[in-house]
């Protein structure tokens, strides 16, 4: 039996766990650079984290773009957001003013994704290349 990865879902848990990642980690772990760990603000990690969930969540909603849908809107969506993620760690003094709004394009480019997948079921037109 060959399981199917649902890549819009794995795009908004990557996303998802960014968010948690900004919000919660520096309330439970500020304890850590007593032992030599700085994962809070620590820009290799943060670039590291957007970059992931901007791969994963770009590829899924790429593949529904060329598979499914054919239609950017979900891409671009998510591509401002990823911007204001970067933006984000650009502009510390406006973290938090970026980082809602990031993560609501985010998951919405991805629920937007997942509906016009639903919507075109199996499209065959002349541009599909299922």
């Amino acid at each position: 039996m060959r399981t199917k990865l649902n890549w819009d879902s794995i795009g908004i848990t990557a996303t998802l766990a960014c968010a948690i990642h900004c919000a919660v980690l520096p309330l439970f772990l500020t304890s850590l650079p007593l032992f030599g760990i700085n994962i809070v603000n620590n820009l290799g990690f943060e670039m590291f984290m957007i970059g992931l969930a901007y791969i994963i969540g770009g590829y899924s909603l790429y593949h529904g773009v060329l598979k499914h849908h054919h239609k950017w809107l979900p891409l671009l969506i998510f591509s401002v957001g990823a911007v204001l993620l970067i933006l984000k760690q650009v502009f510390h003094n406006y973290e938090y003013y970026y980082l809602l709004p990031a993560v609501l394009m985010i998951v919405s480019a991805h629920l937007l994704n997942y509906k016009f997948c639903r919507e075109a079921k199996h499209c065959h037109a002349s541009d599909c290349n299922h």
